[in-house]
């Protein structure tokens, strides 16, 4: 799924995501950029594009699971890749599969704006 390159980072399902959310209290943080998130976004899901990452990564909680979302699971998989050797953090974990996996596990999804 991912370019060979890429180190490996701490992932989950769209279905354990949707747990964690439920068990847990997770943060859902979707790092799309606004024009992708008012076409569809998970419902919870927080708005924090990645191109503005430095100025909000040192807000997230550190005191519940942070679940981070893209379109595909690229892009949020470099976010907890500097999330966690970068920043340090370690209650943070990629949506492996994006809004992609989501919507293909049927799970809940607000589309328009």
């Amino acid at each position: 799924m991912y370019p060979d390159d890429l180190p490996p980072v701490p992932d989950v399902s769209p279905r354990d995501a949707s747990q964690l959310l439920e068990a847990q209290d997770a943060v859902l943080i979707d790092i799309r950029e606004p024009d992708e998130w008012a076409e569809s976004r998970v419902p919870r899901a927080i708005l924090r594009p990645m191109s503005t990452i430095r100025e909000w990564y040192q807000d997230l909680p550190t005191d519940r699971p942070i679940i981070v979302l893209c379109r595909s699971g690229s892009r949020s998989h470099a976010v907890v890749h500097a999330l966690t050797a970068q920043a340090g953090m370690t209650n943070v974990v990629n949506l492996r599969g994006g809004i992609l996996a989501w919507a293909e596990d049927e799970l809940p999804i607000d589309t328009g704006e």
